[in-house]
């Protein structure tokens, strides 16, 4: 009877397929010619994912090399179906001209544990081997995934979404619209505050605003680079740059009044406005940061805090394009520009456009 079903087939005669495979599979289920002709019948009618899921099923359980060769065959007629779909899709999507705006797809992570299953929908969604999709994934913090049109982000990220694979899409544009204030210093009368501080034009003003309108906080550390003189392996001195140190960075985030107020470390007067400690002239500057951010702190006490962007930068730094249209906001003297500042401003930005 196989040999009847091999010959419907042959005549695209799909109907007597249909019932002499129906027969079959109450006989003998286990045959693995049966198993490959239901996928045959699957993938004719249109059911690609259980015409897939049975191919590679025998490519798994089966040793006979013709069936093997015809599974893999089918195996690969769908994923050329499926890559036909999504460029044809995308295509499509990319003729709309707000579509075409630049925006970034970032994954959010997967608990090691679940990578293995999750790997291999990635790797179909994205068309790339299941290897490559277990290192892409990240276990902690956000990776910044791709850069590109909206309407495609969109497109791989609700098909993603779908998948149990979570990520998020937002545009440039909105990173770049929010303000964002260097705050010089805090003062404060009963649950308002009050901070003297920066616009991006490096105008002084002050800003007055409740406590309940931060909704959360973004901290990192920003490397200060510095040329210096070492010795290489053949014993020469040689100039290069190192990280010497770190700039502390705190972002609080206002969204009702779609701005950020910026705090780092070796701007901040500490000799001016809220008395944070005794006598901060005294201190160093990392006992007057840490003061500031137990003050702040105990101003809100229960607001996220989103404290990866380290291992977030690790995943943007090579996308030099991309960080060259984000303003770092960020008012340090640099003898050289580095992918650090925009990179901090688009983690805090999609932070803000993200959960606020």
């Amino acid at each position: 009877m196989i040999d009847q079903v091999a010959t419907a087939f042959a005549s695209e005669d799909y109907r007597t397929a249909a019932k002499l495979i129906k027969r079959l599979l109450k006989e003998s289920p286990e045959n693995p010619w049966v198993q490959f002709y239901l996928g045959k019948l699957q993938e004719v009618s249109g059911k690609h994912q259980d015409a897939e899921k049975m191919y590679l099923q025998l490519l798994r359980s089966t040793t006979n090399s013709k069936i093997l060769a015809q599974a893999r065959q089918g195996v690969k007629r769908l994923q050329d179906i499926k890559e036909e779909e999504t460029k044809q899709a995308i295509a499509q999507i990319k003729t709309n001209r707000i579509n075409s705006e630049i925006g970034v797809l970032i994954l959010e992570p997967i608990n090691s544990e679940l990578k293995a299953q999750i790997a291999p929908k990635f790797a179909e969604i994205m068309q790339i081997d299941p290897y490559s999709a277990r290192l892409t994934i990240p276990s902690r913090g956000w990776r910044m995934y791709r850069s590109g049109g909206m309407g495609e982000l969109q497109y791989y990220g609700e098909h993603l979404q779908n998948a149990g694979i979570p990520c998020f899409w937002a545009k440039l544009a909105d990173v770049q619209k929010i303000q964002v204030f260097q705050v010089n210093y805090f003062t404060e009368s009963a649950n308002q505050g009050t901070v003297v501080c920066r616009n991006a034009s490096n105008q002084m003003g002050s800003l007055n605003f409740n406590w309940s309108e931060v909704k959360q906080r973004v901290i990192g550390l920003i490397p200060i680079f510095e040329e210096v003189v070492d010795l290489d392996i053949r014993g020469k001195l040689e100039r290069k740059t190192q990280i010497q140190d770190y700039f502390h960075f705190c972002d609080l985030h206002l969204p009702s009044r779609h701005c950020i107020l910026r705090i780092y470390d070796n701007a901040y007067e500490f000799q001016q406005g809220v008395p944070l400690v005794s006598q901060p002239s005294q201190n160093t500057i990392r006992m007057n940061w840490n003061s500031l951010l137990d003050w702040i702190e105990g101003k809100l006490p229960s607001g996220k805090v989103w404290s990866e962007f380290t291992i977030f930068a690790e995943t943007v730094l090579e996308q030099k394009e991309l960080l060259n249209k984000i303003p770092s906001h960020m008012h340090i003297f640099r003898r050289e520009a580095t992918a650090w500042d925009p990179a901090f401003q688009l983690y805090s930005g999609l932070a803000f456009v993200r959960n606020v």
